[in-house]
């Protein structure tokens, strides 16, 4: 861990963890990698009347890392061997 990872909190530690995993980050992606950072950090330090938005922080977190899970995944739709059958 570097001195700058120290001050992370767990949720922060393992959504940049995660992200980290998927490598290079494209588009809209670094924005909502830039929100999901935010939003970890602010679901670590909640403390008193802060605690009553986890619910809302960590809804707006899951929402931020399906978005960017959901355009990797690509289109499921569409099999790669549909064309095989076309003689053209």
């Amino acid at each position: 861990m570097t001195r700058s990872e120290a001050h992370y909190g767990s949720v922060e530690q393992a959504v940049r963890a995660d992200l980290a995993a998927l490598g290079d980050l494209e588009g809209c992606e670094r924005s909502l990698a830039q929100l999901a950072y935010r939003l970890a950090q602010q679901i670590d330090r909640a403390k008193g009347e802060d605690v009553r938005l986890l619910p809302s922080l960590s809804r707006e977190l899951r929402a931020a890392l399906k978005t960017i899970d959901d355009g990797r995944q690509g289109d499921d739709d569409e099999d790669d061997l549909d064309d095989l059958a076309d003689p053209s």
